[in-house]
């Protein structure tokens, strides 16, 4: 399972797992951040925490395959005023954890980083027991969490960076298969703020994760169509950036959300209950809808529930169609 390699297939350059990048930025940021401790549950070699343990042996403690407990010790430490970062499979972590870290870590708004990895159904041939697809809901629902779900290797890096800079719980999503580039060297990430990668004026496509790449794409193939479409990468799904969803609602007046999440209560809910506040317009969605996922390879996930550039594109032509009726 650790060793397995796996990638999304794309029209652009692959980089980088998300995971791979998120450890990789917490092997390097052990340095600046002398009070940082890891608690691990005996996945270290998947979620790449290891690489930090290996470096930083002395404040890494795998406390074995016990999420709760993980959480629980993870929450003693930053009461003890260590910056403690907790990281499993996501269905693990926020599932399995979710009375500590709504008791232990956002009731008392602790400094505890938590990372879940192998998020979605992009996890493959592990199956719908391992796939955490209800994640990002379960950690809006937490009071005090920022909730970061960052596109590629690039961003993954900053994203880490950034909760490691925040005073306060967050929780950061990371999959486990190699991902399409978005951004070429330094992506701007600033919690709270989306990035636009395209400008128009018909449609705003509003992705995150592994659907940014297909948002992009879609973009592109509606452009050839003589479809204006817009597309912003919301990195942090909690805080939302409310000033570029008024600004997409009102200068395109038609929004796709495409996530690789259920339907309820992720990033296309918070989409909906702020832009209906804000400046209400037709909105279209990209998800898991309703439904577990199953085994197979990522690719054959990806193409059978959905999640691809032609799905993003026929939902964008719907929605077009739907603020002209």
């Amino acid at each position: 399972m650790a060793g397995a390699s796996s990638s999304v297939k794309s029209s652009r350059p692959l980089g980088k797992a998300t995971r791979d990048a998120f450890g990789r930025a917490l092997e390097a940021l052990g340095e600046s951040y002398g009070k940082l401790v890891v608690v691990d549950a005996d996945v270290g070699n998947s979620t790449r925490t290891e690489w930090f343990g290996l470096k930083y042996p002395d404040r890494f403690f795998n406390v074995g395959i016990a999420e709760s407990n993980q959480v629980g010790v993870a929450a003693g430490l930053a009461a003890a005023g260590h910056t403690a970062l907790v990281s499993s499979f996501a269905a693990f972590i926020v599932c399995n954890a979710y009375d500590q870290l709504r008791m232990s870590v956002a009731y008392p708004r602790l400094n505890v980083k938590v990372v879940g990895s192998h998020a979605g159904i992009s996890i493959g041939e592990d199956g719908a027991s391992q796939m955490g697809i209800e994640d990002v809901s379960l950690a809006c629902s937490l009071p005090g969490f920022v909730v970061m779900v960052p596109a590629d290797e690039t961003s993954a890096k900053a994203a880490t960076a950034a909760m490691l800079a925040h005073e306060g719980p967050v929780y950061l999503r990371v999959g486990r298969p190699d991902v399409p580039k978005i951004y070429d060297a330094d992506a701007p990430f600033t919690i709270g703020k989306a990035n636009k990668l395209a400008d128009g004026k018909d449609v705003t496509i509003v992705a995150n994760g592994l659907m940014v790449a297909p948002a992009l794409e879609a973009a592109e193939a509606l452009a050839s169509q003589g479809i204006s479409a817009r597309v912003l990468d919301m990195h942090t799904v909690k805080p939302i950036d409310r000033d570029a969803l008024a600004a997409a609602a009102k200068d395109t007046g038609a929004i796709v959300v495409a996530e690789e999440h259920l339907a309820h209560g992720g990033l296309g809910s918070v989409v909906a209950m702020n832009v209906a506040e804000i400046h209400p317009v037709p909105i279209r969605y990209v998800n898991l809808h309703d439904s577990f996922g199953e085994s197979g390879s990522p690719e054959a996930l990806i193409e059978a529930y959905g999640l691809t550039a032609a799905k993003v594109a026929e939902a964008a032509k719907a929605v077009v169609a739907a603020k002209k009726s």
